[in-house]
């Protein structure tokens, strides 16, 4: 991309400012020059009549006459000054007879060039002011004083970091796509010779933090040809035209420049569906979409300039700006799978100095639906981790206590819970956690925690297997019976009377999830596999959920659907929990002591009845009683009074 840089013999932009604010400078000295007089001769202002007595006294020596001021001495080696009386002819004559020496002075004069300058002084600095306002206007980018008109496309060039296809990975489908886009620009007749064009566009589909931007920046790096980069809401303004005129002078750029690449970011913000909403600003903007559609694909052809355009929101995207001819190609930028996830740890990873038993499959396999970002975020994470550690390498304890505070926030250990506090936690959680464990569908649990993080008192972690495009029905009510776990728990140990508010988020899952199953994937009996609810594009493009299917009978069905699905899954877990209630005081224990527990120590302590950790306290067998049952165990146990005992 080196073709792409500034030219060299452009004006620097401060000696410029210099230049303007050394004129102003300049015009404020002769302004005030001008207008500030001749200065005052030194000595003191007496009046002309008491002038006339110090003459007839004697005190005088000698005087100097101007026509417009008399300047003296006095015999004491005093000054004065006095303003002379044009109608006094016998001054002369006094003078003499007192014996006072006097001679005339002529009135100041200035220079013929000061006087055409000051006279010539509000024309140059109209002037000035006409040329410097039509300087800024000729200026491009919209950065003039009235360049409001103008494309606000930044050329981009090696000076913000060059990018290329080998700092993309964990999406080499999408890759391959644009790699072919790069090649066309590179060699064109390799594929027209064979009767192929060129792509109009390529929209740019993904979630937020899959790589769109990054891809776009890869393509600059790889393409070396002017690469111009704008944001979807630099064209929108509350002027109505102002919007359209900036897409026309990007184009005007763009065809100066060709062949180029021009990146829109966020096109959303312009490419709406036409037709929703009324106002100034949606006229504005379905202008500025109207003039990109033509400048795309209109009577006038714009050859060799690629549009490429990323949206997180593609089902709001106006259908005409999705059509052949406009954007030719729509390129999906998934989130990665497992392979991807360890490519793009490998990438991140590479900045950072890692210990011998970092295993970066390891972490792809720990982290299922983490986009890029996220992995990019969660290896800074380890890296501040170990560095506030005072750590030379950064280790894979790191990168697990980044990847615990990513998924379930930071720890608060200041926040001071009373005992019952923790006790209903920890049973609230070990329900969640014990409904779970028999569930055959449920995902296995990945950790357990009664420390408060983020907005959670406690939190119980659970990740798939292996990555899931869709979700069963089993799994489903699995889900629906785990969120219910922990409002079951508290009702059985605590009572009915006693039951938390902590399950409030648990009870918000839970009725969208059914409502969800109810309304859009039809998976209620007595509703069919119909659709009832629809995301509408509403007033100035904000989304609503609307029901399609709204009779009164309908909706009254629907919610009779909804909470009977909430109230089998309450059913479900409560049954579970009853029939394993020791394992619910088993777990809720160790949870009191241990505070955090991984899925492989809960798995272990339902099976053994202990958990062997390394700090646990070891000696002799002991008998530890479960509901009336006396199991000999070594280790630290648990037993069914709600109180840990030692071994």
């Amino acid at each position: 991309m080196s073709e792409n840089r500034e030219p060299e013999n452009n004006p620097n932009p401060w000696m410029k400012s210099m230049v303007v604010w050394g004129g102003i400078f300049l015009a404020l000295l002769l302004t005030v020059s001008m207008f500030g007089g001749p200065s005052e001769p030194a000595g003191t202002q007496i009046s002309y009549s008491d002038f006339r007595n110090k003459i007839a006294e004697g005190s005088v020596e000698s005087v100097t006459i101007s026509p417009d001021r008399i300047v003296g001495t006095l015999k004491n080696d005093g000054a004065f000054t006095t303003t002379p009386v044009t109608s006094d002819p016998g001054l002369t004559q006094l003078l003499e007879d007192n014996g006072v020496e006097f001679s005339g002075a002529q009135p100041e004069q200035m220079s013929v060039l000061w006087v055409v300058l000051i006279q010539a002084l509000p024309f140059i600095l109209i002037l000035g002011i006409a040329f410097f306002a039509l300087r800024q206007v000729q200026k491009g980018g919209g950065s003039g004083a009235m360049g409001f008109g103008k494309s606000k496309a930044k050329l981009l060039t090696e000076k913000q970091g060059r990018v290329t296809f080998q700092d993309v990975a964990g999406i080499d489908e999408a890759r391959e796509e644009l790699e072919e886009i790069v090649e066309f620009l590179r060699d064109p007749q390799r594929f027209s010779k064979l009767g192929g064009q060129i792509p109009k566009g390529a929209l740019l589909v993904g979630s937020p933090g899959t790589g769109k931007t990054l891809l776009a920046r890869a393509i600059a790096g790889e393409a070396r040809v002017p690469f111009f980069t704008i944001s979807g809401s630099d064209f929108v303004e509350m002027f109505v035209g102002v919007g359209a005129s900036r897409v026309r002078d990007m184009f005007e750029q763009a065809k100066k420049n060709a062949p180029c690449i021009v990146f829109i970011d966020e096109i959303d913000a312009v490419g709406r569906h036409r037709g929703n909403g009324i106002g100034n600003s949606n006229d504005e903007r379905e202008q500025t979409l109207n003039q990109l559609l033509v400048e795309m694909d209109g009577f006038e052809a714009n050859e060799g300039i690629i549009i490429i355009a990323a949206t997180n929101r593609p089902d709001v995207l106006d259908p005409a700006l999705l059509r052949p001819g406009r954007f030719d190609r729509q390129v999906v930028v998934p989130i990665p799978d497992i392979d991807g996830r360890e490519k793009i740890l490998a990438v991140h990873m590479k900045k950072v100095p890692l210990a011998p038993d970092v295993n970066p499959r390891t972490i792809a396999r720990g982290t299922p639906g983490f986009s890029g970002a996220d992995l990019a975020n969660l290896v800074n994470e380890a890296a501040l981790l170990a560095a506030r550690r005072n750590k030379r390498l950064v280790a894979m304890q790191e990168f697990e206590d980044a990847k615990d505070k990513v998924m379930m926030g930071t720890e608060r250990r200041s926040m001071v819970m009373t005992e019952d506090e923790k006790k209903m936690t920890a049973y609230h959680e070990a329900g969640h956690a014990i409904v779970s464990v028999h569930e055959e569908a449920s995902d296995p649990i990945h950790k357990a925690t009664i420390i408060p993080r983020g907005r959670a008192l406690g939190m119980v972690m659970r990740l798939p297997e292996r990555d899931n495009y869709s979700y069963h029905r089993d799994k489903m009510h699995a889900n629906l019976a785990v969120s219910m776990g922990g409002r079951v728990a508290e009702e059985i140990i605590f009572g009915h009377d006693k039951v938390s508010s902590g399950a409030s988020s648990d009870i918000q899952y839970a009725t969208d999830l059914a409502r969800n199953m109810v309304t859009r994937w039809g998976m209620s009996d007595k509703l069919g596999p119909l659709q009832y609810e629809a995301s509408q594009e509403g007033y100035l493009g904000m989304g609503t959920t609307q029901r399609t299917m709204a009779s009164d009978e309908t909706n009254k069905l629907i919610d009779a659907e909804i909470k009977h699905l909430v109230e089998g899954a309450h059913k479900r877990a409560t049954d579970l929990l009853k029939t394993h209630e020791d394992q619910l005081h088993l777990l809720a224990q160790a949870m009191l002591e241990y505070e955090t527990l991984t899925g492989d120590e809960i798995t272990e302590l339902l099976d053994t009845g202990k958990i062997d950790r390394p700090e646990a306290p070891s000696g002799p067998a002991a008998v530890v009683p479960v509901h009336g049952s006396a199991i000999p165990k070594a280790g630290k146990r648990f037993g069914g009074d709600g109180a840990p005992q030692g071994a």
